[in-house]
């Protein structure tokens, strides 16, 4: 396909759950709030966020409450964990339901999760990963808490991941890679601490990102996947060096994983799935692709929503072209 097919992915999302008798819906559980993130925020990209029914959507989320930790898990039952957390943060926020949250029991259970070094584990069992910090520092601030956090600390321990080759890893030690450059550029960004990145350096290697075909890969020598048209674009699009990728080879790539059921997959030929959909059309939005709604890169969610609640800062994104 040449052009995003704007109701085919939406009839897609809405299929989604329909189908809950399916073995796959099952054993997906542990992706289910982070898969309404993902189909939610990419509806609302393609201006279709009512495609989803909202109160039926809130109640999930209400329903995945952990009670006894004070977070929320991906499913009813599951255990609290600061990635689906913030999902439900974001889910709230974009459908103007924050009010059905304990806000101060949430900021507890996040704040509590932070390790001595500064880093986050993501749940009680102690794992942790920059990614697990970004989750933390994104939802204190749609929260209007981050004034709990140590921002010092936090900061400290990005720092420390920082590589000879300007990126940043999943933790201190750990090689570069595209998705943990987001992450680390995103919560420096909240911060308000982004002199903490060596921003021509790091521009250069997410540039080098960029393979033949217009896909880009998460690291050298890998393969392009679509999702990294949003790790990548978006940490290039909050330095304003978005421009340093060939946009227009990258939008064709994007467009090529298009499924003709609907759908975007990793790669042209693929399976389709929510995430890669999500992320595809992320990266289409922050390419100035016709038709779409701005979306902050910060905060991955729609620019507009981020702007109310006066968080988005100068970030830029490609002028949107005219419709052919």
């Amino acid at each position: 396909m040449t052009r995003l097919d704007v109701p085919l992915h939406v009839k897609y999302i809405q299929s989604l759950g329909e189908h809950k008798d399916d073995l796959i819906y099952h054993l997906t559980a542990h992706l289910r709030m982070n898969a309404i993130y993902w189909g939610l925020t990419a509806l609302c990209i393609m201006n279709h966020k009512d495609a989803l029914d909202r109160e039926e959507m809130i109640e999930f989320v209400m329903s995945c409450w952990d009670e006894e930790a004070g977070g929320f898990g991906a499913h009813p039952d599951h255990d609290a964990h600061l990635l689906t957390t913030l999902s439900a943060i974001q889910i709230l926020v974009t459908q103007d339901a924050l009010d059905r949250v304990d806000i101060p029991r949430v900021v507890k259970f996040i704040l509590s999760l932070q390790q001595p070094s500064g880093v986050f584990a993501g749940d009680a069992f102690g794992e942790i990963d920059t990614r697990f910090l970004y989750c933390a520092v994104n939802a204190l601030s749609l929260l209007g808490h981050l004034h709990e956090l140590d921002i010092d600390k936090t900061v400290d321990y990005i720092r420390r991941c920082r590589n000879f080759d300007g990126g940043f890893g999943a933790r201190e030690g750990a090689e570069s890679h595209a998705a943990q450059v987001f992450v680390c550029t995103a919560a420096l960004a909240i911060l308000d601490k982004l002199d903490e990145v060596d921003q021509e350096t790091l521009a250069w290697w997410l540039a080098e990102r960029q393979l033949p075909n217009g896909g880009l890969n998460g690291r050298p020598e890998k393969l392009e996947d679509v999702c990294y048209s949003f790790w990548v674009l978006s940490s290039l699009s909050i330095l304003n060096k978005i421009t340093w990728i060939d946009a227009d080879k990258l939008t064709q790539f994007i467009l090529s994983a298009q499924d003709p059921d609907g759908g975007i997959a990793d790669r042209p030929g693929d399976q389709p799935d929510v995430f890669h959909t999500h992320f595809g059309v992320a990266g289409l939005t922050l390419l100035g692709y016709p038709g779409l709604i701005d979306l902050d890169p910060v905060y991955c969610m729609p620019a507009k929503l981020i702007e109310a609640k006066g968080l988005r800062k100068g970030w830029k994104a490609l002028p949107r072209k005219d419709a052919e």
